[in-house]
């Protein structure tokens, strides 16, 4: 039989991690971390806030790029963060992955060359394949150095790498699913290459608050690149607004580039749901407190998961300065994927494999951290041992 769609989508890997837990279904005992998203539900003051706007009727469209008080509001609120801009920068979108898509859209033909830094959420590069870009993956290194092991990227391979033919880096830091950060002068490094050859950037910062180095956030491409530069920075209200089922995110885009996004928006979406956008107003008067309190309490986890999965024997990990995910290998496991499906079935223990992130993840696996209880992570653990039988 042909292929029912373009031969390039049905030849697209589906989710390795929704393979593994379609194959936990119906385990009342499961613990389940192979999502990236906290167990926590959204807090009562913002969902309320979509109930009022659902109540008093706003039922409707809105603009392409959003409505104009909450792109305010986003504007006033990365002005805390950053050097400030204007809200005629900023556009809504239906979730970060959404507006990943759409700023691939606004810029990438087919055959263009796109680089990667890896391993990688898969969304990023299956979206540039799907444009019928040649993606180019520059691999991040595990540097093992016991307590002080960390993930580094050879800086030098990867800006001899990006040339003029480079349409777009795809960069995202803190990074899914290593927690790797890039550091401002490595940012400095990258902007000022980028220059040089042309090059876009389209910087995922998705995770930039959930950083654990200092109380701010991690360092941003916003912080050292004019306005007018060749720069998409995506963010999103899932992680650090506990708003993951909402499909509510923004970027920051050079303001002449604006009205081409509200054009593809209209194309792929329209809008986001106003009554969604209600919410995303209410989560950011909510503020600083609510980031806060999310952070503090993913460090506790992060604090309480790293240690005691470093004391399995043949664990290899580094603590992540950022994110909300533990990337870790076990001595002589290579398949990711039937190891994880193996966790499930023997210890009810959902984890992600590490070969959905690529070749470069293959045989590691990704544990998100964010729960509502740091015992059950311990309890994880507990589980693990029994299942490799340490």
């Amino acid at each position: 039989m042909p292929p029912v769609s373009r031969l390039l989508i049905d030849r697209l890997p589906g989710s390795k991690i929704r393979e593994v837990a379609d194959a936990g279904i119906g385990r009342s005992d499961l613990l389940p971390f192979w999502f990236g998203e906290s167990d926590e539900v959204t807090p009562a003051a913002i969902r309320q806030a979509a109930a009022d706007s659902i109540q008093a009727g706003e039922t409707f469209y809105s603009p392409n790029l959003g409505l104009p008080e909450l792109r305010e509001a986003i504007a006033g609120y990365v002005s805390t963060l950053h050097p400030p801009l204007g809200a005629a920068r900023i556009a809504v979108a239906s979730g970060g992955v959404n507006a990943l898509m759409l700023a691939l859209q606004a810029l990438v033909d087919p055959g263009d060359e796109v680089v990667a830094v890896v391993p990688l959420w898969p969304n990023l590069t299956a979206q540039a394949n799907i444009l019928g870009a040649r993606v180019h993956r520059v691999s991040l290194r595990f540097d093992e150095a016991g307590a002080g092991s960390r993930w580094v990227l050879d800086l030098d391979r990867l800006l001899e790498r990006v040339t003029p033919r480079t349409r777009v880096l795809l960069l995202n830091a803190p990074n899914n699913p290593t927690g790797w950060t890039l550091s401002a002068d490595e940012q400095r490094r990258i902007l000022d290459h980028c220059r040089r050859t042309g090059t876009w950037i389209v910087a995922d910062e998705v995770y930039e608050r959930i950083f654990f180095e200092h109380d701010a956030a991690a360092p941003s491409f916003l912080d050292i690149a004019d306005a007018d530069e060749r720069l998409i920075v995506v963010h999103s209200f899932s992680k650090s607004f506990l708003m993951t089922g909402w499909r509510l995110g923004w970027m920051v885009v050079p303001e002449a580039m604006a009205s081409a996004i509200g054009k593809l928006i209209e194309f792929n979406t329209s809008c986001s749901p106003v009554f969604v956008q209600r919410a995303g107003i209410a989560a950011l008067l909510q503020g600083e407190p609510l980031v806060r309190d999310v952070v503090d309490r993913l460090k506790i986890c992060r604090d309480a998961l790293l240690p005691a999965l470093a004391a399995v024997p043949g664990v290899r990990v580094a603590t992540p300065p950022g994110g909300m995910y533990a990337f870790f290998a076990i001595d002589g496991q290579t398949d990711s994927l039937a190891l994880a499906k193996r966790l499930v079935a023997d210890a009810g223990l959902g984890l992600a494999p590490g070969a959905a992130f690529g070749d470069e993840g293959e045989g590691w696996l990704r544990w998100c951290f964010a729960s509502r209880d740091p015992q059950r992570l311990v309890d994880g653990v507990a589980r693990l041992r029994g299942a490799l039988g340490v």
